[in-house]
């Protein structure tokens, strides 16, 4: 039975059934899933929009054959839809966190200078359509140039998933059931064996944006279980930024499991490598055989005091119950400024602000541009000419911020003109050529000289 909540469902818990509903769509779980199946790990990525930026001969090159190794057999066990499954997120719109880089696993090397990390990277914000990710190998500053400057390189201390592997790796998928639910004193434990601290030690949890909370894990011997308690004496601030943080895949709940237990969102609704993980905690997927859903009624409208259907026909929306010779001297009157048929202002109404509007918004802004155009096509048909309106002005607006991450992605454009400015910047000498098209010419007409 799903808890009540006094005052309404946790907002955190509404963003994240958005989330489940629209940024991994079906369809690239299953192409994701069948590529990995069949050995192309490659292919797998671009099914999950990621970006890989890796150059496996190269590496050899630079780290020698085991190290290489051990990343070519990561890379195929690599579920890329299961990765962007989990990634960090941002309210209101679970939208990617921005700029970040995420280490996923960290390799030994005879090469000086820090491990290398295999890695994922978003873009920053200005640049995040079609919600892209990066994949590649950090390997400190004396690595290979990248062609695309990235805001924040260096792996993120707080956002790390090397020491969870069960949230990418299909082959450590199934731990996930022991630890949706992260006992603290025990991932406190990994962290600091994996920072070479041994298995006690301090450490510390961050606490909103900037704030971090010191603790100590300590016992009085191997034989009696670790205990979390706050640091004994007051740490200056230059030794906590010093201490190993504990990462934020440790620190909470696993969203799918506070999704359930709500009952905002059933198992079979989930990435089946997580509801078959969270089967041992009674989430198991419902038995197969589900009814298909119908199909829809096409729509109905109150027209010159009858009921008159709208559907598709020959690829467009169309009023079935009036004549196609009685549709165009209509749509001529209307034309010269007569009045419409309801079933005309219906259809018109649905090409430009249609009630699927929100759904078509939030793919779009999860980079699900596929599912979009699906919804928009079974809405309108596939040889509909769109109108002015919100519809086109979303779908412009996609295709415009696309060119923006296009322009990032090839390293014409590392930061934003106006990332750090509210107002909109003036074309000059630093300003890139596409950009500057892009402003057009000034149209702001000038004061008349007083006479």
């Amino acid at each position: 039975m799903a808890p009540h909540f006094a005052n309404g469902i946790p907002t955190h818990l509404l963003m994240w059934q958005r989330v489940r509903q629209y940024a991994v769509p079906p369809s690239m779980i299953e192409t994701a899933t069948a590529r990995r199946a069949a050995g192309d790990w490659a292919g797998a990525c671009a099914a999950a929009r990621i970006d890989v930026d890796l150059d496996l001969r190269a590496v050899r090159h630079r780290h020698g054959t085991d190290l290489t190794t051990r990343l070519r057999a990561d890379l195929r066990a690599l579920a890329p839809d299961l990765l962007r499954w989990h990634m960090p997120r941002i309210a209101p719109d679970g939208h990617l966190r921005p700029g970040l880089t995420i280490s996923l696993a960290q390799y030994r090397s005879p090469a000086p200078g820090p491990p290398p990390h295999l890695v994922v990277r978003t873009p920053p914000a200005w640049a995040d359509a079609g919600q892209r990710i990066s994949l590649t190998l950090w390997e400190g500053a004396g690595g290979p140039r990248p062609t695309h400057p990235h805001p924040h390189p260096r792996p993120d201390r707080h956002f790390r998933l090397d020491l969870h592997r069960h949230l990418w790796d299909a082959r450590r998928s199934g731990e996930l059931a022991g630890r949706a639910e992260p006992d603290r004193a025990a991932e406190a434990e990994l962290l600091l064996r994996a920072e070479g601290c041994g298995p006690r030690g301090a450490f510390t949890v961050r606490n909103g944006a900037r704030g971090r909370t010191g603790y100590e894990l300590v016992a009085p011997d191997d034989s009696h279980a670790p205990r979390l308690r706050p640091p004994a004496e007051a740490l200056a601030p230059q030794v906590v930024a010093a201490l190993p943080v504990l990462p934020d895949a440790a620190a909470r709940t696993l969203p799918d499991l506070e999704l359930l237990r709500a009952g905002l969102v059933t198992a079979d609704r989930l990435h089946p490598l997580v509801a078959a993980a969270l089967a041992p905690l009674g989430a198991a997927p419902p038995a197969d055989g589900a009814a298909p859903a119908a199909a829809a009624d096409p729509h109905r409208v109150e027209c010159r005091g009858e009921v008159h259907r709208i559907a598709l026909r020959d690829g467009v929306l169309t009023a079935v119950d009036h004549d196609p010779d009685q549709l165009r001297r209509e749509e001529l009157l209307v034309a010269l400024g007569g009045p419409p048929l309801p079933c005309l202002r219906a259809i018109d109404s649905a090409h430009r602000s249609p009630e699927a509007l929100p759904a078509v918004r939030e793919r779009l802004g999860h980079g699900d541009v596929v599912g979009a155009l699906a919804v928009v096509e079974g809405l309108l048909g596939p040889a509909a000419v769109l109108r002015d309106g919100p519809l086109r002005e979303e779908l412009e607006s996609a295709a415009d911020r696309r060119v923006d991450h296009g322009l990032f992605r090839a390293g014409l454009v590392a930061e934003h003109p106006a990332a750090h400015t509210r107002e909109r910047p003036r074309p000059g000498r630093g300003t890139p050529p596409e950009l500057f098209r892009k402003q057009g010419p000034r149209t702001r007409p000038r004061a008349a000289l007083a006479g």
